[in-house]
């Protein structure tokens, strides 16, 4: 760990731009400005004094390309690190008690005198600051008290995955305060997959946390989640002559949990009538064949969104491989199959009832227009709400733009790139 002027005096030499220019998509001066601003806060929040001893760490949001709700059943994903992150100045604090402070909110305390979930906190970051200090301790760390002050430019509700890039910092925190650096990315990952599904309580797959964690462009097979196979996938849009935008619907992810929770449960329930427990140990002919007992049993949309399963998870691979080979063309057609998937057979574009807001949708149906037939577009992340992703040819970027915002609200797309690096430790 560096004294906080040191690292101070770091910053302002220059010394650290490059690392910051890998991580954030702001110039030089904008990405010194913002770490000052984390260390000014750090220091007037907890105290601190020029001589302390602290790590800069960061953890990045994330955007899933392809495999549309297929994780959780131990299948395929595609997924990418973007350069929008969780920026945070930590310190041990020499007591038990762990104090995380997110600009713009009320400073969460947890007490580490039980490791255990918590009802009351359930849904809380308080359950995710609880959540991964017990992983560490149960794999033999000392976790004890630290002070945290974060900055973050993740989109909350965008698909981004805000809570899983919060997770992996603190994984990153604790990995280099108390775990001497051996977790590796993707033990992170599983960690701060428990932590949202046991502490935080909601079901989630292994890909936000894995992106998050991994970095860059990552294809991931889940069919053992304890031991993922992770691909990394080298892809520069920028030289492929194509931009990454991610647009907010205007909708919000609120009161959304039972439509997020269906999805697993309908597909679980059918692999369970193969008797199953994930689609991963089903096949697409299984469904097929026995096809008018299934859908008495469990009903149509359960099935559909068992088929979506199958040929995303297909799709995921042949992704990978078009961006591996530079192959724009298949790589474009496929997000396009993707999406329409995502509409017709998963169904998690608008929620059950939904007339007359259907902000999804809408999105979609401006950005395909936009588009014009070039490019391509699909729902990202969980659905029905928060944000589409777009693949914009360069040249066609102003315009896109232009109409999107004139159609959804200024400031609504997002040009974003795909980060090299995952969680991470700037200053050690």
């Amino acid at each position: 760990m560096q004294k906080l002027g040191a690292v101070r005096r770091a910053l302002d030499g220059g010394e650290l731009d490059g690392a910051l220019s890998r991580l954030m998509s702001g110039g030089p001066a904008a990405n010194r400005q913002r770490v000052t601003v984390l260390l000014d806060h750090f220091q007037q929040t907890f105290g601190a004094g020029e001589d302390t001893a602290v790590a800069l760490c960061s953890a990045p949001g994330r955007t899933e390309i392809c495999g549309n709700h297929t994780d959780h059943q131990h299948g395929r994903v595609l997924a990418g690190a973007v350069d929008l992150d969780f920026l945070a100045c930590a310190a041990p604090n020499g007591t038990n008690t762990i104090r995380f402070q997110s600009h713009g909110w009320p400073m969460v305390e947890v007490v580490l005198d039980t490791l255990e979930p918590k009802e009351g906190e359930k849904e809380s970051t308080a359950a995710l600051v609880r959540g991964m200090a017990a992983q560490a301790v149960q794999r033999g760390y000392p976790v004890a008290g630290f002070d945290v002050y974060a900055m973050s430019d993740v989109l909350p509700g965008s698909g981004l995955s805000s809570s899983a890039a919060c997770e992996v910092l603190l994984g990153v925190i604790e990995n280099h305060l108390f775990c001497r650096g051996e977790l590796d990315p993707v033990t992170i990952a599983q960690m701060g997959q428990r932590a949202e599904n046991v502490y935080f309580g909601k079901p989630s797959g292994l890909m936000d946390q894995t992106a998050s964690s991994v970095g860059g462009a990552v294809a991931i097979d889940f069919a053992d989640p304890a031991a993922p196979v992770v691909r990394t996938v080298a892809v520069d849009l920028d030289s492929l002559g194509y931009a990454l935008c991610i647009i907010d619907s205007g909708a919000s992810h609120a009161d959304l949990t039972g439509e997020y929770a269906a999805v697993p449960q309908e597909m679980g329930a059918v692999a369970a009538f193969f008797g199953k427990r994930v689609l991963h140990e089903v096949t697409e002919a299984d469904v097929l064949r026995d096809l008018p007992r299934l859908r008495q049993a469990v009903g149509d949309r359960a099935v559909l969104r068992a088929l979506h399963f199958f040929a995303d998870d297909k799709r995921v691979e042949g992704e990978a491989d078009a961006l591996a080979r530079g192959d724009m063309d298949t790589f474009l057609s496929l997000v396009n199959e993707s999406g329409r998937s995502s509409w017709e057979l998963l169904q998690d574009i608008t929620p059950i009832g939904a007339v007359k807001e259907q902000a999804m949708a809408v999105a979609l149906a401006v950005a395909e227009r936009a588009l014009g037939g070039r490019g391509a577009c699909r729902v990202h992340g969980g659905g029905f709400a928060g944000t589409i992703q777009a693949f914009v040819p360069l040249d066609l970027l102003p315009e896109f733009r232009k109409q999107v915002e004139a159609a959804l609200g200024e400031g609504s797309c997002h040009v974003l790139r795909i980060r090299p690096v995952g969680g991470t430790v700037l200053c050690p």
